[in-house]
């Protein structure tokens, strides 16, 4: 497994390189809209993760029942796995700014062979694919709030 983990971080420091090089094919399993996403996580249907930065965090808030772990600090391969694990069968939504991020991630999940991951594209500030989280006006938290409530076995 720690074999697999380091190819993915591997292929995540070359996923843009990667994302700018060839389109994003869309599937539509693996790409949910914000209020798909939304919707499945009050079904219990899903987990997401917010993989923006801490900064962003606290500019826009985090999606309500969002889990927020940035791809930018240390541990996030680990600490993404474990959201998976907890996630059991249900897929797990990644969302950032723009659908840039998460879409990258993504491409990066797939080339090591991980299943069970989704890129909610529109993003938290909307993209060519939609309005985006806030637009959509579905419900935020306050950083410090989406903090409590994750899992201890991601903090």
């Amino acid at each position: 497994m720690a074999h697999h983990r380091r190819v993915f971080v591997l292929g995540l420091a070359a996923a843009p390189a990667t994302l700018i090089t060839s389109p994003l094919t869309a599937q539509a399993r693996t790409i949910w809209s914000v209020d798909e996403a939304y919707d499945a996580l009050l079904a219990d249907n899903a987990r997401v993760i917010d993989v923006r930065s801490r900064e962003e965090w606290l500019e826009t808030g985090v999606g309500a029942g969002v889990w927020p772990i940035s791809m930018h600090e240390d541990r996030f391969p680990d600490r993404l796995f474990a959201a998976k694990a907890l996630a059991g069968p249900r897929n797990v939504g990644l969302i950032c700014a723009t659908g840039g991020r998460s879409a990258s991630l993504l491409r990066a999940l797939r080339q090591a062979r991980y299943e069970g991951y989704v890129d909610i594209s529109e993003g938290m500030l909307g993209s060519r694919r939609g309005p985006g989280w806030l637009a959509a006006g579905l419900p935020l938290v306050a950083l410090d709030a989406a903090l409590a409530s994750m899992p201890e076995e991601l903090a």
